[in-house]
Order: structure tokens, then sequence, then C-alpha cells
């Protein structure tokens, strides 16, 4: 079940119509709170939520759910974002970021790669764990940023690992100066030289 939660009628309609085209089953929200209240059966496979809406805001229903333990990827959507909000947004967990207008055939394009690629992240996982679990300052990061740094000292670009995890460039960027930021590099050339170091410890 997709789950999609905004305060504004046209966009719900929208995106419940393209991913029901698609094979999906939606549901739709119009607040925050209904979302929250709803007694689901299972776990939705994937949460589209609108970072303004009376109420709640989309953030604090992301912190919510992260309280909660969801597993499931959430996509946050906003008509007047700007990058603080969408770094916000991503340091809560969620996927990815996009802003109004936007093409919603490459929302259901970016939710099926984030659902594909699942699958081998947890095949992966071990192993990325073992990869930068000896880095100083690795305890700090949250699992998406220990994937991404996983991935990008493994020599794979911010396309690359973005594809891989189903997730856009910008997002890995964004991944990226906040593994700078928690491991204290400098630039790109010093936290490869912090990975090579934890490296060649093992």
């Amino acid at each position: 079940m997709i789950c999609v939660v905004d305060d504004d009628e046209v966009i719900r309609e929208l995106l419940t119509a393209v991913f029901e085209s698609s094979g999906f089953v939606v549901s739709s929200f119009e607040s925050g709170d209904d979302f929250l209240s709803h007694g689901f059966d299972g776990q939705p496979l994937c949460v589209l939520l609108d970072v303004l809406m009376p109420g709640r805001s989309g953030l604090d229903v992301l912190k919510t759910l992260n309280g909660r333990g969801l597993s499931a990827p959430v996509v946050m959507i906003s008509g007047s974002a700007d990058i603080p909000m969408a770094v916000d947004a991503i340091r809560h967990g969620a996927l990815d970021f996009f802003e109004k207008p936007f093409d919603p055939e490459t929302i259901v394009d970016r939710v099926r790669a984030a659902l594909d690629a699942s699958a081998a992240r947890e095949s992966a996982g071990a192993q990325i764990e073992e990869d930068v679990e000896d880095i100083p300052g690795a305890e700090a990061l949250t699992p998406r940023e220990r994937e991404v740094l996983g991935l990008i000292s493994g020599g794979q670009s911010n396309k690359e690992a973005g594809r891989q995890l189903g997730i856009s460039p910008r997002t890995i960027e964004v991944h990226r100066a906040r593994i700078m930021e928690k491991l204290g590099a400098k630039n790109a050339a010093d936290l490869v030289r912090i990975v090579m170091s934890a490296a060649e410890g093992r």
C-alpha cells in the first residue's frame, strides 16, 4: 500500500491515480493526524508526505513515524521547499524530497527504484557495516548515512550511489555533507583519507 498524505485534494487525487495505474494500492489522507490515527493491518510500502499541512507538519509526522519504527521509505513533498527544510527531512530519515510542481511519473519511478533497491541493500548490508564499522565517528551515522558512506568509499559517484539506493544524486550530496560533518572531514579527499586509514587498520 502506498499512503499519500497531503492537504491538497488535487495532489492527492493525482498521486492516487498515477500510482493505481501503475498497479499499487493507494490510501490517501488530508492531514498528518488522520494518517497517524489510521489503523493499518500491515506496514505501508511507502509514504508520500507533504511538508506543510494544517495541524502537524510533515516533518512532525516523519519524526513520529521514526518513533514508531517505520521502515517503509518516506518521500517528502513541498510547494515551498528550501535547502534547510530538505536537509532536515533527510536528516530525519526521508528517502527523498520533491518540490511542487513535480512530474508524478518521476515520483512513481523513484519509489519503484527505492523498493527494488531495498532487497539489494539488505543483502549488501552486512558487508557495508563491516566496511564502515572501524571508521572513527561512524557510530554517529544513521543507517542510511552508513549505506552512502559504504558506497562512496567504494568509489561510486553520487549518481551511481543514488541509482543503487533508489534516491537522487542531490539527496546523496546532502548525505555526503552530513557524513563529512560527523566524521570531521574537511573535503572529499579528506573523507577518502579517513576511510583508507580505517581500511589499513583492519
